[in-house]
């Protein structure tokens, strides 16, 4: 069984469920650096624009985790944890008008981990 690249913490699992209840079906994508640094951002399916250069990194409790490939590139041996902190960021993630704002802690992958991490796919080839 091939190791997940991306997790979510439980508090954060709650946080999606509400944002889901008021806004249907959505996706992450993680942010390069524009408006609040490199932050995942929460949208509604169809409300963000995915380019060819994006990937998915993982699926997060029923939601497709996407990552700008170059972005990927530098991220890739590390296990990424999605949680949730008290904050407003300066984004337009779904969670910010709530006051709070899901955040990254991450990890480098151990040496069993990388002998089968689950596979990354094209963004273009997936309906969001």
């Amino acid at each position: 069984m091939a190791y997940e690249r991306v997790a979510v913490t439980e508090a954060a699992k709650k946080v999606i469920d509400e944002i889901r209840n008021n806004n249907g079906d959505l996706i992450f994508h993680q942010s390069g650096g524009c408006c609040d640094g490199s932050q995942p951002m929460c949208f509604a399916k169809g409300d963000f624009k995915l380019g060819s250069s994006d990937v998915r990194v993982g699926i997060i409790h029923g939601c497709p985790f996407y990552m700008e490939r170059k972005q990927f590139e530098y991220w890739k041996h590390t296990h990424l944890t999605i949680d949730i902190t008290k904050g407003r960021g300066s984004s337009f993630s779904l969670e910010i008008p709530m006051g709070l704002r899901f955040l990254v802690r991450s990890r480098l992958f151990t040496d069993e981990e990388k002998k089968d991490l689950s596979p990354v796919s094209e963004a273009v080839t997936e309906e969001v």
